[in-house]
């Protein structure tokens, strides 16, 4: 089984965790999420399309992309509430 890391803009709390995990789950090929709310990292097994994982995050308010090989965060991460935290 492939994985696939994923740098998110914006996941500030549990909440948001949750969030990013319920736009993920039922995505076609989706078999584990793991979400590294301190990194602001997704890992996601299985054999979904990239493009549609992205799109999947976008639609729940959550920007990302691949994340970088050398594992730093991304410079300019912009904050995000999901209105149940104050960041």
């Amino acid at each position: 089984m492939k994985s696939v890391e994923l740098q998110v803009e914006g996941m500030t709390c549990g909440s948001c965790v949750r969030h990013v995990n319920a736009a993920l789950t039922p995505v076609a090929g989706v078999a584990e999420v793991e979400v590294d709310l301190a990194a602001g990292r997704v890992r996601v097994a299985g054999d979904a399309d990239l493009q549609v994982l992205l799109a999947a995050l976008q639609d729940a308010g959550y920007p990302a992309r691949l994340a970088a090989a050398d594992g730093q965060a991304p410079a300019a991460a912009k904050a995000h509430c999901c209105g149940t935290c104050h960041s």
